[in-house]
């Protein structure tokens, strides 16, 4: 199994590596203007200095920990990610019960599912002048359009799992007497648990690239800021590492719900805990 992980490993890394040497070559032959698409070497550079501490070591002001984590990186990841958080557990919290109810009430789902197919097609980016108006500059708005992002993923995908539940299982359950409350929580809300998650994941991907939008709107830090303050500066090796930061956050971030996914759904596929 370790072998076969390590060339799936090998296997991932090959076209990025080809392409990392591919742009070296062109940089330092001279082919591309280094103001335009600066070198991996010097987007390393960059994005070194962008993580490493902003002064030198003090002992008597702060201990070594507070100082490795000083960096400029480390601190606007953190805020992008705590507004990721935050907006996807609002938009995510709001989504889940709306979805369940749709879900098992037709009559709810009539009502209300046409202002919901109204509002799902607008993108998030279009909530921007009615965020800052409504509420300012600030983390209010980007967890706002974040929510935004997160909510109709969410909410789609549980909707479907609910409706897509086998009705042979209802049926039997309630010839064993069950409960409408025991059909649904023994019945219809593990059925539909596989859609849930997934819309989760869906949800986070989304939040993570609403983020990015709403920090270069409405916030004075974060990943999104940083890469739109070096535009005006035109570091365009300090804008290439914030975006290759971005990736690496998101896949971690994908990887990481997918194995929870994974976890929470042995019984799905008949695997073993």
């Amino acid at each position: 199994m370790n072998i076969s992980r390590f060339k799936a490993l090998g296997e991932g890394l090959l076209v990025p590596v080809a392409v990392l040497l591919l742009w070296q070559v062109a940089c330092s032959a001279g082919w591309v203007n280094p103001m335009v698409l600066p070198s991996p070497a010097a987007v390393a550079a960059r994005w070194w200095s962008y993580l490493a501490p902003l002064e030198a070591y003090d002992p008597a002001t702060e201990s070594w920990i507070a100082w490795i984590f000083s960096g400029e990186l480390i601190h606007d990841s953190l805020a992008s990610l705590s507004r990721v958080v935050m907006g996807f557990a609002v938009g995510a919290g709001l989504a889940l019960p709306l979805g369940l109810f749709m879900g098992t009430s037709d009559s709810i789902y009539r009502y209300v599912n046409p202002l919901m197919q109204l509002l799902r097609p607008i993108p998030p980016i279009a909530y921007i002048p009615l965020s800052i108006l409504w509420f300012g500059l600030g983390n209010a708005p980007a967890v706002f359009l974040i929510a935004i992002g997160a909510f109709f993923p969410v909410l789609m995908n549980t909707i479907a799992g609910v409706r897509h539940v086998d009705s042979i299982y209802i049926r039997a359950a309630r010839s064993l007497g069950a409960s409408r409350l025991t059909i649904f929580r023994r019945v219809i809300l593990p059925a539909a648990t596989p859609y849930i998650l997934s819309g989760a994941r869906i949800g986070i991907g989304t939040a993570f690239i609403v983020v990015i939008v709403a920090e270069m709107i409405a916030v004075n830090n974060g990943l999104g800021f940083r890469i739109l303050e070096a535009r005006e500066y035109f570091w365009s090796d300090k804008i290439i590492a914030g975006m290759l930061t971005i990736g690496l956050i998101g896949l971690a971030i994908d990887l990481a719900v997918s194995r929870l996914n994974n976890h929470l759904l042995r019984w799905h596929r008949g695997l073993e805990s």
